[in-house]
């Protein structure tokens, strides 16, 4: 079986991602020999309609099961349509998450279980853009989005070469993600404030 995990790398060691729509990556698993390609979500900067891409996307792909940590109901819909199920996943790697599936441990999906346009807030108006190359910066428009991205001829590859870059990557990340959160709790201080 043709199994897509959601996914913030680009191997079956990588951390799988919590949501569908806008994860970095889909590592596509052949259940039976673990074999596996990684490819970039093409929907991760998309200013509206990430779910609706990106589960039209893995699905063209040969997406037979999906496996996530959250689907909204514009996804939900498109899987469903297709009769592609889609399962539970709380943490841990992409390998982990296949494992879990074939074990038989994991969560099939009845419903959406997020509401639409949840992973938009950082994507959209704060700036993260998903950590693909671009967007990592302030951008404290209040949902609106700050900056055109890249074309996709102008963004890095998704493939990370070796561990330690992944590793480079993620901690420049979470760096970024650090500042943002300071500079929105000084912004939502001095609001509470009055300023």
């Amino acid at each position: 079986m043709r199994l897509v995990v959601t996914a913030n790398g680009t191997d079956l060691d990588a951390q799988a991602s919590p949501v569908f729509g806008r994860c970095p990556a889909y590592v596509f698993v052949d259940t039976e020999t673990m074999a596996f390609e990684t490819l970039e979500n093409p929907a991760v900067g998309a200013s509206g309609g990430a779910g609706i891409q990106a589960a039209q996307f893995v699905i063209e792909r040969g997406a037979q099961a999906v496996v996530t940590g959250n689907v909204g109901p514009n996804a939900f819909s498109v899987f469903q349509a297709a009769n592609v199920p889609m399962y539970l996943f709380g943490g841990g790697t992409v390998r982990e998450a296949v494992e879990a599936y074939k074990a038989g441990g994991l969560q099939s999906v009845a419903a959406a279980n997020v509401q639409a346009h949840t992973g938009m807030g950082m994507a959209r108006g704060m700036g993260m853009g998903g950590g693909m190359g671009w967007g990592l910066g302030r951008g404290m428009g209040m949902g609106r989005r700050m900056a055109t991205p890249p074309a996709a001829s102008e963004r890095r590859p998704a493939a990370i070469a070796s561990r330690e870059e992944e590793i480079a990557s993620l901690k420049d990340m979470a760096g970024a993600l650090r500042k943002q959160l300071a500079d929105v709790i000084e912004r939502l201080d001095r609001l509470e404030e009055g300023g």
